[in-house]
């Protein structure tokens, strides 16, 4: 099993568990409550949707403490002065890696919270926990054409554009080195 917490200096992302998808999907009001943070007035925010949560719930549903840590993160700014511990984004990786140890990963950052580096240390601290599994080799990541943002998200934690996805979307990579223990 993974860990499925990591740190970073403003972020606690914390992976999905069942409990807490099935309460932001069905019992929302207790979901900030499970989480111990506020939430953003425009989450879900992003490419994170009902549909992104569901199939997350889904996949961990069948494969239990296997896929828990591979479907879902929470991105959680730690409190600091007068602003709450507060939910700013959201990344997943699609699953876990394939034989060849490659994993595909998304993000999403809460509009209030952008232009502030959040989504380039939470994708940052997914990378590091990904080389920390030991299992991934390389991360792929898919991102619509009209959204330089996250283009730049990307290049800044070492991805490289490679050509253009089936669907459109600007399609990146990068090789993924093992954590030295």
């Amino acid at each position: 099993m993974i860990p499925l917490i990591t740190q970073t200096p403003r972020l606690t992302i914390l992976a999905a568990s069942r409990a807490l998808l099935t309460a932001e999907l069905h019992k929302p009001h207790y979901f900030p409550v499970l989480l111990g943070a506020a939430l953003p007035a425009d989450w879900p925010s992003g490419e994170y949707d009902r549909a992104t949560a569901e199939h997350a719930l889904e996949k961990l549903t069948e494969g239990g403490r296997h896929a828990a840590g591979w479907y879902g993160w929470h991105a959680l700014r730690k409190a600091e002065g007068d602003t709450p511990r507060t939910l700013v984004g959201s990344a997943s990786f699609a699953g876990p890696p394939d034989a060849a140890g490659t994993a595909e990963i998304d993000f999403a950052i809460a509009a209030d919270w952008r232009r502030q580096g959040l989504g380039t240390e939470l994708l940052a601290g997914l990378v590091a926990h990904a080389a920390d599994t030991g299992m991934v080799r390389r991360l792929v990541a898919h991102v619509a054409s009209d959204n330089p943002g996250a283009q730049e998200v990307l290049r800044r934690n070492g991805f490289e554009p490679t050509g253009a996805a089936d669907d459109g979307r600007q399609r990146f990579e990068r090789a993924v080195e093992p954590a030295a223990k």
